[in-house]
């Protein structure tokens, strides 16, 4: 295991735990007594951990302690007793919203392939966190939901966009706005889920999924995904291009792809 990037008690604050091993860390949302319930230090520690993500990493797994991936917001922050520790003043503005989308955000990088495990209720913000991530495996007992609608807000997490490429815009809108519950055949069936497994065997398929990652050159990993990632939105002739600019480098690197690949 590798030194932490980051404070322990910081993390356990935040209902997160952080392990490295090597080139796999494994972010768990660690608060089952609360199904896993978000909150602003959980965001603003998920964003730390992206800032300071040691370089060896290739795959994060991101996870829930218990039989919920997450609940979402903890329900507690709109209350006025709020959640202890948790300081709750000062405005709700666009900057601030930033730095919880942060919390999100680096899932995207091509230096890494984020996989999210999920398994129970993945409910709005723990909806989109799934969503942030590259790859869903999920067990066959998981509930999808976006139930920030039904709360008179917006599912501001950087969810609506993975969603909407994911299944398009109708659907999105339908899923967003009955606030209604996606199980585990119908996110097959929609491709947001790429895997689904019984519950039992969940952390096994995940473990399969980054040894297989894992097998591919760091460099041809990374170029895969920043052409995987820009294809919806280039030409042929745009996306022929962005191949060959990812090409020649591995061409001419003995670490990279070989030739023939």
């Amino acid at each position: 295991m590798a030194d932490l990037p980051l404070d322990p008690a910081e993390l356990q604050r935040a209902g997160l735990r952080l392990d490295v091993d090597g080139a796999v860390a494994t972010i768990s949302l660690a608060r089952p007594e609360r199904r896993n319930a978000l909150t602003f230090s959980t965001w603003h520690t998920l964003a730390r951990i992206g800032e300071t993500l040691p370089e060896t990493v290739r795959v994060v797994v991101v996870r829930g302690d218990g039989p919920s991936f997450s609940a979402g917001i903890d329900l507690r922050l709109f209350s006025p007793e709020g959640v202890p520790g948790e300081d709750t003043s000062g405005p709700r503005d666009e900057e601030f919203i930033a730095g919880l989308q942060a919390g999100y955000l680096w899932l995207r990088r091509p230096d890494i392939v984020s996989i999210a495990a999920v398994q129970g209720h993945a409910i709005g913000g723990g909806f989109q966190l799934a969503l942030s991530c590259d790859l869903r495996v999920v067990a066959d007992d998981v509930k999808f939901a976006m139930k920030e609608p039904a709360l008179g807000i917006v599912p501001d997490l950087t969810g609506t966009k993975p969603l909407v490429d994911i299944v398009g815009v109708p659907r999105a809108l339908e899923i967003c706005l009955t606030t209604r519950t996606v199980f585990a055949e119908e996110a097959a069936r929609l491709g947001l889920a790429e895997l689904v497994v019984p519950a039992a065997e969940l952390d096994s398929a995940v473990a399969d999924l980054v040894a297989a990652i894992l097998q591919v050159p760091p460099a041809t990993a990374a170029a895969t995904k920043r052409l995987i990632r820009q294809a919806p939105h280039n030409t042929l002739e745009e996306q022929a291009a962005a191949e060959r600019r990812e090409q020649v480098p591995l061409l001419g690197d003995p670490a990279g792809a070989s030739p023939a690949s």
